[in-house]
């Protein structure tokens, strides 16, 4: 019998299992693939710890990179932590003074660079394509080997894991007391899921609905190149956050319950960084499906996002890559869907973040304490996790 199981081994269900095995509670993390193919191995890896717009945002912004800094040493495994500037440009057609007045609600302000300022910081920019950019400090880690630390510090202090499909939960009298894989069942007091856009579909087995979403996201991942991005450059107007919120209104609620393959919405947006061994992730398509498990042409999504990297980031367009794809979680509130589902005894989530990477350390180490010592100033001031059919 362990005192907690959690299903899915990305940042947040690591991180969690990390805080929780630290306090010396017994853990089995349950993740289907053991080589990893998330949405954490494909991310940019940048941590916006300048995005705070909430009195709880802006603490965990300034957590979360005070942990990211003495990460490696804590975990005894190299992140690749660094901070470096991060350019958010502003198309030609665009007045630069607008979209800077929409960056005002953030603890750090950006500051805005001419066309000539941004192309001295970043060459690789089309002086043609921009307006200008904004600049913003910005930090950096490698997502797999942070991921990959935390799992090896887990084991370390005697938690255990196990790569096996979840295939359904053992519950009685709406209580859950286990989970069930195709090779095994496993109890524990309290379930955890950490599925991030898998979570909607695995607590769908049992009748839960809650209100957590996902985008299919699709980046080029390049083998190292020698040309040298100096930055992360992402656009400053992302449309994929005004689509979030469109697709999660309450007249599109049914088609979550009840998914389908059709496009509710999506968005291609040029973006890059760099890693410190050189290659480089590429643009990011999102495209709004239902169905988790749809595939997308992967043939027409790379030349989409070739195209608009062409007229960003010229040099970049050809570098020979690989696309893939991913779901990325996300909630309609841009608050974490963290604690207890009402009216269930024993099953928790950990999910729906925004600005994962930098949130999901403070979180776990906030959302452990309360687990188990029964309160935590940040998780108490969390909206309930209400479920529905």
């Amino acid at each position: 019998m362990y005192d907690f199981i959690i299903v899915g081994g990305g940042i947040t269900g690591s991180a969690l299992a990390y805080e929780l095995a630290k306090k010396n509670s017994k853990v089995l993390l349950l993740e289907k693939d053991a080589i990893s193919d998330n949405a954490t191995r494909y991310s940019y890896g940048g941590l916006a710890y300048w995005s705070g717009i909430t009195p709880i945002n802006r603490q965990l912004c300034r957590e979360g990179i005070e942990i990211h800094r003495n990460l490696s040493d804590e975990l005894g495994s190299d992140t690749e932590f660094r901070e470096l500037d991060l350019i958010l440009y502003i198309p030609r057609e665009t007045n630069p003074e607008t979209v800077l007045k929409n960056y005002n609600k953030f603890e750090i302000e950006p500051k805005f660079l001419s066309v000539q300022e941004a192309c001295e910081i970043e060459p690789l920019l089309n002086p043609d394509a921009i307006s200008g950019v904004l600049k913003l400090p910005h930090g950096h880690i490698n997502t797999e080997k942070t991921n990959q630390a935390y799992l090896n510090a887990f084991c370390r202090l005697g938690g255990k894991i196990q790569y096996e499909q979840v295939t359904q939960f053992i519950e009685k009298e709406q209580t859950i007391i286990g989970i069930e894989t195709l090779e095994n069942k496993y109890y524990a007091y309290k379930v955890i899921i950490c599925a991030g856009g898998l979570t909607r579909s695995l607590l769908k087995q049992i009748g839960i609905n809650i209100k957590i979403y996902f985008s299919n996201a699709q980046v080029i991942v390049t083998k190292p190149t020698d040309i040298k991005l100096k930055t992360l450059v992402m656009p400053a107007i992302l449309k994929r956050l005004e689509i979030e919120n469109k697709v999660t209104q309450a007249e599109n609620e049914n088609r979550w319950i009840n998914p389908n393959t059709d496009i509710l919405d999506g968005i291609c947006e040029a973006g890059a960084i760099q890693f410190i061994d050189n290659h480089l992730c590429l643009g990011q398509i999102s495209q709004f499906i239902t169905d988790p498990y749809q595939k997308v042409d992967l043939i027409k999504s790379e030349e989409e996002i070739r195209q608009e990297i062409g007229q960003i980031l010229p040099a970049l367009k050809d570098i020979p890559g690989r696309l893939h794809q991913c779901l990325v979680a996300f909630s309609n509130n841009t608050q974490p869907l963290v604690g207890k589902i009402e009216e269930w005894t024993g099953l928790y989530t950990f999910s729906g973040f925004t600005s994962t990477l930098v949130f999901a350390p403070p979180l776990a180490r906030h959302f452990g304490n309360w687990l188990i010592e029964g309160n935590d100033s940040i998780i108490t001031q969390l909206e309930p996790i209400q479920s529905y059919k």
